[in-house]
């Protein structure tokens, strides 16, 4: 059985006559205030001034522009100031939401990374950060509490051992997800590694490609577990083996979730991997040119999508920008294994990785240290971040499997989590973003130690994980959609009285081994909501009766689907 993308049912096509704000068809004159501040000033030359004035000056000195446009391009945005209540995020300005704080993002395109690389970041934490970290879905570092004074010496340390932080953010081709397992896997069909690292070389930085109509995300992926989830991203490569050309890539385009949802296409082209790079450039430019710039909440490239169809697009790729076209190729097959490489696995050179959660992705400065302490001790390689929020340790020698397991634990990690702790994400939320309603992380926290205690005698009747992502508004940070129970973020009514709670969306997921179907979105029920303290009694609940109803073998988001509005409330 092959991965095929289903038909997108929520984004539907622009019929307005108006311009809308395309280079190739309309020109570029700027239709709105991010169209301007973009073609008035390069992002990517905010950097020198914050370099030589704003560091120097401080965070007065800095213009709105600059403040809340370009930074972005160099990963920063302002933290939420602490205080104001869920209640009131859609009422004030942004300069009435936000602190002098930043939170800045660090991209790791799935890198390796050593001993070297995490004291680095633990030690950017520790020192600079306010000693917080978060591993994000995007296989990024976020750190918070992050001064403008600072930002040049935390570049000075990530450059000194070949990390970054350019284009983390913005209306740019941000972080790249990598399989965390590239190069080392037994069953992997191709190393994306040298493609991953061909493109950012080329690509990442380049002034032609940093003014997008908004932001433009990639996967690459050899691993059959598909671990990059591949149907969420702008474009992405996935590895498979043409019948008479060997293994290469399967190209995918136009996948996004926010408030807009929709799964990406299949544009039926083998991409050979040396041509790759070219691809990816070729599909960028696409968006670049043809990518609607006059309405914010319409330029995502997934709109585009909505409008040509996938044969349209593939044939503008390849006739104004490849110069050739792309043989059709096979569609991946559906997972056996899961995608976020939990527990102990077996190396193709006699070596194994391990798959590791910390709680939501939370880790820290004194975790990331501890961890380049471990790595060095039992002599593994390193670590790569996942899309799960997760981490996995590479290059572990057999004999010392065990005693890293063992290291692990008091830094806070497990590579033999319970099904929540496996299987739960959450977004920023209310602690720091100035987008969100409700507190994600520690309710998610709260949430996954009450559900260990409570379910611990019904997990093992259950074939897998039940993903449980919460997310702290409407825009899906934690893709609230594709998870088997997902939450947005929401002020709820309780007896009169407004409090903290979620929109509750289930049997959502994306092509794996914990589904019986087809990746899909998320079905809601007309008005279930829950607050955010009843969240560990509903998902209690609701787990039960799919233990209790499911028949043998079947997922969570199959079931799901089917059952009755009452078993689900």
């Amino acid at each position: 059985m092959t991965v095929h993308a289903p038909t997108p049912p929520r984004v539907r096509p622009s019929r307005s006559t108006r311009s809308q704000g395309q280079w190739a068809v309309d020109g570029p004159e700027a239709l709105n205030d991010n169209e301007r501040f973009k073609a008035q000033d390069n992002g990517l030359n905010v950097r020198e001034r914050i370099e030589t004035v704003y560091a120097r000056d401080g965070f007065d000195s800095i213009p709105t522009d600059d403040l809340h446009g370009r930074f972005r391009w160099w990963g920063l945005y302002t933290q939420r100031r602490p205080g104001i209540d869920g209640g009131r995020t859609a009422q004030l300005e942004p300069h009435e939401l936000e602190d002098r704080y930043f939170m800045l993002r660090v991209r790791t395109d799935g890198a390796l990374l050593g001993p070297r690389e995490l004291r680095v970041l633990g030690d950017i934490s520790t020192d600079l950060a306010r000693g917080t970290a978060d591993i994000s879905d995007r296989q990024n570092i976020q750190y918070h509490w992050v001064r403008i004074e600072d930002v040049p010496e935390i570049w000075r340390r990530l450059e000194a051992v070949g990390l970054q932080t350019t284009e983390a953010c913005g209306d740019t081709p941000r972080g790249f997800l990598g399989s965390p397992v590239a190069g080392v896997a037994a069953d992997e069909i191709i190393d994306p590694t040298p493609v991953i690292e061909e493109i950012t070389r080329r690509f990442v930085g380049d002034p032609e490609l940093a003014n997008l109509p908004r932001k433009f995300k990639s996967a690459i992926t050899g691993h059959p577990s598909l671990d990059v989830v591949h149907e969420i991203n702008d474009v992405s490569l996935v590895g498979v083996v043409h019948p008479e050309l060997g293994p290469g890539y399967d190209l995918w385009v136009g996948g996004a979730l926010s408030t807009a949802p929709r799964l990406a296409e299949r544009l039926g082209a083998f991409v050979p991997p040396e041509q790759a790079a070219d691809v990816w450039h070729g599909v960028i430019q696409v968006f670049r040119d043809y990518g609607f710039r006059r309405l914010r909440n319409k330029a995502r490239l997934k709109f585009l999508l909505a409008e040509w169809g996938a044969e349209r697009f593939r044939e503008v790729l390849e006739t104004e920008y490849l110069g050739y076209r792309l043989p059709d190729g096979p569609a991946p097959a559906v997972p056996t294994t899961s995608g976020d490489h939990v527990g102990v696995h077996a190396q193709k050179d006699g070596r194994f990785y391990v798959g590791a959660a910390p709680t939501v992705g939370r880790v820290g400065g004194s975790t990331l240290r501890g961890l380049a302490d471990l790595v060095e001790r039992v002599g593994a390689d390193g670590v790569r971040l996942t899309a799960f929020q997760k981490l996995v340790v590479l290059g572990v020698p057999a004999e010392r499997v065990e005693e890293l397991l063992a290291g692990l634990a008091p830094l806070g990690l497990t590579a033999r989590p319970s099904l929540f702790r496996r299987s739960t994400m959450a977004c920023t939320g209310i602690e720091f973003c100035k987008l969100a309603i409700v507190e994600t992380k520690e309710t998610a926290a709260r949430a996954i130690a009450t559900l260990e205690d409570r379910l611990a005698e019904v997990e093992p009747l259950l074939d897998g994980p039940i993903s449980l992502h919460v997310n702290g508004c409407p825009n899906s940070c934690a893709r609230i959609q594709t998870a088997d129970i997902g939450l947005k973020g929401q002020i709820v009514t309780v007896d009169g009285e407004q409090v903290p709670g979620f929109q509750v969306h289930l049997g959502g997921g994306l092509a794996s081994a914990d589904r019986d179907e087809e990746a899909g979105l998320g079905r809601t029920v007309r008005g279930l909501k829950v607050t955010a303290e009843e969240l560990p009694d509903y998902v209690e609940r609701v787990v039960r009766s799919y233990a209790a109803q499911r028949v043998p073998g079947e997922a969570f988001a199959t079931w799901a689907h089917r059952a009755d509005e009452e078993d689900l409330t």
